[in-house]
């Protein structure tokens, strides 16, 4: 593991803001932290930075008490962004880099192939004021990543993206984690949640929810339903391995049948082919990620 919360607590005043909250973040991979606002989220991010400090627990940073040295490591790119609006964009990048342990050479070279490869090399001596928010969260995300973390913790990345330059941000996010860099990403929107993240966490008012697999969590939700598309002169008839039917006739001869499984696909198949039907397709129906959220937040199901 790169990152182990240990029983981790933070207050401020009388707001619990962490409840004993332990998570295990794995390397190399993308590791969503969800939650709705002001669930805890961000004050977890900022233990992890040394921002702030728990009122108790631990963190760990490659099996060891995280260090100042290890936050260097670290990429971190806050909701609230943060650029000075007068500074060049040239000029503050390579200040940024220079923060991070990069000697001027290396900043220069890394930032050179970072805005060609973002079509960005004009907007080198213009001043942060002149960007458009999408441009000056172009230039953030770069200056996040530009000395190469093997941890970047970034919150709500695609906010403000039209969505051609979102699906640039999510190809260089897959392409750092295939270089070996773990990421931690914060966001609401569950979409890019199935699509990027091996694993997650789900925090909701300071406690730990849910975490593991996206896939398995995905799964272990289901309730083993199935969709079936097929040709027959007449609906099915009972099927062994199926105790629930819901059957619509697409148009003639073709129906639609949503199967709620006793056991396996399988076994429901065979019997449904033994009825001399023809199959357009079976497939597994799996949750969205978006309603296991609302389910789990507000305890109820998503409309």
């Amino acid at each position: 593991m790169i990152i182990k919360t240990i029983d981790i607590c933070k207050n401020f005043g009388e707001k619990v803001a962490l409840d004993h909250l332990s998570l295990d973040i794995p390397e190399g991979k993308i590791f969503g932290l969800l939650g709705p606002n002001g669930a805890g989220k961000t004050t977890l991010i900022r233990i992890i930075n040394r921002i702030t400090i728990p009122n108790s627990g631990q963190v760990l940073f490659k099996d060891k008490p995280i260090t100042q040295d290890d936050v260097m490591k670290i990429g971190y790119l806050p909701e609230e962004r943060g650029l000075y609006r007068k500074m060049k964009v040239g000029d503050q990048a390579l200040y940024l880099a220079r923060l991070k342990g990069m000697s001027r050479t290396d900043a220069m070279l890394a930032l050179k192939e970072w805005f060609q490869r973002f079509e960005i090399e004009s907007w080198w001596n213009k001043k942060v004021e002149e960007l458009s928010k999408g441009m000056a969260q172009k230039v953030q995300f770069i200056t996040t990543v530009v000395h190469r973390p093997s941890l970047m913790i970034l919150d709500e990345p695609f906010s403000g993206f039209d969505p051609v330059n979102a699906e640039l941000i999510r190809q260089e996010i897959l392409r750092l984690k295939n270089e070996g860099a773990t990421i931690i990403l914060s966001t609401h929107n569950m979409e890019s949640v199935e699509e990027l993240c091996d694993s997650i966490a789900l925090v909701n008012n300071s406690k730990l929810v849910i975490t593991g697999a996206t896939d398995q969590i995905r799964r272990s939700y289901g309730d083993s339903c199935v969709e079936l598309v097929y040709v027959a002169e007449t609906a099915l008839q009972p099927v062994p391995g199926v105790f629930e039917v819901e059957q619509d006739n697409l148009e003639a001869g073709v129906h639609t049948a949503l199967l709620r499984l006793e056991g396996s696909g399988n076994e429901a198949l065979t019997g449904i082919i033994g009825q001399g039907v023809s199959v357009r397709s079976f497939r597994e129906l799996i949750p969205r990620m978006n309603d296991i959220f609302i389910r789990l937040v507000t305890g109820r199901a998503a409309e």
